[in-house]
């Protein structure tokens, strides 16, 4: 498979003040990205994912290190042509409509007016903003504001798309309604390089991750092969437990707890599995639920970030 986007020892640092104080926010990043999939750069926030993201787009020049994207440098023009991006936090002139702030996109890219208009009502259907698009920018919510920019950084049917925190501060429902335009541009085939810190986001719609601390790179890889199949434990509820008896529960688990009048308890394996099963039925406990939990990427993000003295 084709790489879309490959850095070596990618290394970025900022200088500041009178006595021009050196800051490294990006240390040595070396990765690679296969061309239609969906890439998640994770980390916390001052992790450097937003340095990263300016120099593959350009926008600033490394340190040290070199970026491609498609085989090309990051700074050849031609590349250009090829992305898109929406920023953290974009700015658009809040007195321009959204079809307006489309049609400025349009005219950027010296489409004549009549594909302009057919691709402007073919992204509003895309982001979900029919009924909105005449609305000036300064009514529009931050989800609205998202989705707008989402369509200008759609503009030139781009083959690859960064997006900076694509998701932060919106609902559950605008959450999702931006995943699922991720999966659909995947499924055009279009390569998807996102940043965010919301790790349930990225399990769900990722290909590959890549995980940065403090500016240095500190795991990636396929989520297939990063997230381990095996079991990390059991979650158990159960009701319709006397106090007296927990004593002889807790002797059996890993872990237990009382919630109201639920008693959730934690097994390492199938075999306490069973026993807490057994004692359930000796002592006519009721089993409201049992929930396997396998190894997800907070697993592993917090493993990172303890390690990098978290």
């Amino acid at each position: 498979m084709s790489k879309a986007i490959e850095t070596k020892g990618l290394t970025k640092v900022f200088r500041s003040g009178f006595l021009m104080k050196e800051t490294l926010a990006l240390s040595d990043l070396t990765i690679s990205v296969e061309s239609g999939t969906v890439f998640g750069f994770l980390g916390p926030n001052g992790a450097g994912k937003t340095t990263t993201l300016k120099i593959l787009t350009g926008l600033i020049h490394p340190s040290a290190g070199e970026g491609f994207i498609f085989g090309k440098p990051v700074d050849d023009l031609s590349v250009k042509k090829k992305i898109g991006f929406l920023p953290e936090r974009p700015y658009f002139y809040e007195y321009l409509s959204g079809r307006e702030l489309l049609h400025f996109c349009g005219e950027l890219f010296g489409m004549p007016r009549k594909k302009r208009e057919e691709k402007i009502e073919e992204l509003i259907d895309l982001v979900q903003m029919k009924g909105k698009e005449d609305t000036q920018l300064r009514h529009y919510s931050k989800g609205m504001l998202q989705r707008i920019g989402l369509a200008q950084a759609l503009f030139n049917d781009p083959d690859l798309v960064f997006m900076d925190e694509p998701m932060s501060g919106l609902d559950p429902i605008g959450r999702k309604e931006v995943r699922d335009i991720i999966l659909h541009l995947k499924k055009c085939g279009k390569t998807v390089f996102f940043s965010t810190h919301i790790l349930s986001d990225a399990e769900v719609i990722c290909d590959q991750v890549a995980i940065l601390m403090n500016g240095k790179l500190r795991n990636t890889g396929k989520l297939e092969t990063l997230l381990s199949p095996k079991l990390k434990s059991i979650d158990i509820c159960l009701k319709s437990v006397s106090k007296e008896k927990i004593p002889s529960l807790q002797s059996l688990c890993a872990s237990l707890s009382v919630v109201d009048d639920a008693v959730l308890v934690s097994v390492d394996d199938e075999g306490r599995l069973s026993k807490v099963i057994d004692w359930s039925r000796k002592e006519s406990a009721a089993i409201v639920s049992i929930l396997p939990r396998k190894e997800s990427l907070e697993d592993i993000f917090m493993e990172e970030y303890q390690g990098e003295g978290g």
